[in-house]
């Protein structure tokens, strides 16, 4: 452009010798004369005002003249004053990010299967996740989510809660199969400890009986006994002890709904378990093995990630796609952070952009900005120079009328 604009200039010129030759010749070549007089002035003009934004004309001392290089440092603090005043502040930012659907974009994006197949989002997702698995402190996290767990565990009234659930299971039939495991833990438990029930059998009996041995005969017939009742329950689904069982459960859930006693009981067993040291332990262990495997997981698939994050963020995206409430939360969220940033941010980002500004030389800000805006400058030499040649043909012409 800028060799357009040099031509067209060099052309008018060219011109304007050769009209000069045949003024006398017609009265036309005054008008073409004068044309290309007038663009040669206005061209020459605008070359001298683009050039000078950049750069010293020729090389001359003119003042006012690389007015850019000059300013380097105001106009720095100029931009960084303009995006402070006019982008970055909460208004502006709460007004742009309430009219965009943030979470409709995305998971439109996640939604589309060659997204969620898209090995490149999966290895990003899964690099993310194991940097940020490693680089934090597994102790202090650990603590951190288990302190957050239990602070939201303290304020929740567990005995209704349970009492609920223990209802539900019930009035659903899902308790049966909880009574059968728990007849066959019962019976594992037995299996376990027979020499126990022997020895409280024979600690039991008389002098006699243990003298003529009978304690030994009474302890295995307390033992199939026990065995064959657990048995016949397991079989059997209208067995008497199923009923009561069943009675015993709804007593339960009746008196971890209404019973205070019973209530206050439940919380303070909780509060104990939350403060026990062991139960933290066993917190950090079973944090740490799920840190651990995840980590072991996503390496293990070369940095991709297992497939199921694939489908993760795929059901992810189609959640934010068409879930409306959800939109409106996490749109919510993403508006308040933004003005979040903008207010607590807001001048270490400008003061950022002026800084980095101010560290380029005078040549690296003339090429960027002239690079950035020179094409639209050089069209300016060419309108000045048709308008200047427009100008003159205007004045030439009222020029032989009036005179």
């Amino acid at each position: 452009m800028r060799r357009a604009a040099t031509g067209m200039l060099v052309l008018m010129a060219a011109i304007f010798i050769l009209s000069g030759r045949y003024l006398a010749v017609h009265p036309a070549w005054g008008y073409v004369h004068a044309f290309a007089e007038a663009a040669m002035v206005g061209g020459l003009a605008d070359w001298f005002a683009v050039t000078a934004l950049f750069r010293r004309p020729l090389g001359l001392p003119i003042p006012h003249t690389a007015i850019i290089p000059e300013n380097k440092d105001r106009i720095a603090d100029t931009m960084a004053d303009f995006l402070r005043s006019n982008f970055l502040t909460p208004q502006v930012v709460a007004r742009r990010m309430g009219t965009m659907n943030f979470a409709g974009a995305v998971g439109s994006y996640l939604a589309d299967p060659r997204a969620a197949q898209d090995a490149r989002i999966r290895a990003g997702a899964g690099d993310l996740a194991v940097e940020v698995l490693e680089s934090l402190d597994p102790d202090r996290l650990g603590t951190q989510v288990r302190s957050g767990i239990a602070a939201q565990i303290e304020k929740l009234e567990i005995a209704p809660l349970l009492g609920g659930m223990l209802d539900a299971m019930i009035a659903d039939g899902r308790h049966k199969p909880l009574i059968d495991k728990i007849i066959r833990w019962a019976g594992l438990v037995l299996e376990d400890n027979e020499a126990l029930v022997r020895d409280m059998v024979h600690k039991r009996a008389n002098a006699v009986l243990r003298f003529t041995g009978l304690d030994e005969r009474l302890a295995n017939s307390v033992i199939d006994g026990l065995y064959k009742l657990l048995a016949e329950v397991l079989v059997d689904p209208e067995h008497p002890l199923r009923d009561k069982i069943e009675e015993g459960l709804e007593e339960l859930a009746k008196g971890l709904r209404e019973d205070p006693e019973m209530q206050e009981r439940v919380e303070r067993l909780k509060s104990e378990l939350l403060t026990n040291p062991a139960i933290a332990d066993w917190w950090q262990g079973v944090w740490e093995r799920i840190r651990a495997r995840l980590i072991r997981s996503i390496k293990e698939s070369g940095g991709v990630g297992p497939s199921y994050l694939g489908e993760t963020l795929g059901e992810l995206g189609a959640a934010l796609r068409d879930d409306h409430r959800l939109q409106l939360q996490v749109n919510r969220f993403a508006r308040r952070t933004a003005v979040g940033i903008s207010t607590r941010y807001g001048d270490q980002i400008v003061q950022l952009v002026s800084e980095t500004v101010r560290r380029w030389d005078a040549t690296t800000l003339t090429d960027r900005v002239e690079g950035a805006v020179g094409r639209d400058l050089q069209f300016i030499r060419i309108n000045g120079t048709l308008v200047g040649g427009l100008v003159g043909l205007t004045i030439h012409g009222l020029s032989t009328f009036l005179f």
